[in-house]
């Protein structure tokens, strides 16, 4: 039954949805400084959206508490993990359960994609508090 829902649930997704980008950021990210400040509107065809099937029948969903961010020239690593002492200096070795590899154009569209979330969730529940000693401090 599961496994059904979880294959309906497979979508399209608007290619801007997937990267996180808006139309008027792709259009914004486009743009230079030497670009001119108007365009002839016959010069411009009309955008269409492009579809994105995502299929997700074979992920496996995990939960992390942990990230650790690495890099070479090329590519950037990051490593997510299930901290078991969120509070102090854990006692034994984090274990590294997920690792992702990728080029710093789609760590960028990532960053603004995470950027964008966070500040639509900010906007509707209230700013998020990153240092957990003030998190537990004040409840």
């Amino acid at each position: 039954m599961a496994k059904d829902k979880e294959q309906e649930e497979t979508t399209e997704v608007p290619e801007d949805e997937a990267t996180g980008m808006t139309e008027d950021n792709a259009a914004d990210d486009t743009a230079g400084d030497d670009a001119p400040a108007e365009q002839p509107a016959a010069a411009a065809p009309p955008q269409q959206r492009a579809a994105v099937e995502v299929d997700d029948s074979e992920t496996i969903c995990t939960y992390a508490n942990f990230c650790r961010v690495t890099g070479s020239p090329e590519e950037l690593i990051v490593d997510f993990a299930l901290n078991p002492q969120p509070m102090g200096a854990p006692t034994s070795p984090i274990q590294i359960k997920q690792r992702t590899v990728m080029n710093y154009y789609t760590a960028k569209r990532l960053l603004a994609a995470l950027q964008m979330s966070v500040q639509r969730h900010e906007a509707v529940f209230g700013v998020l508090e990153t240092d957990i000693t003030k998190r537990v401090a004040t409840k």
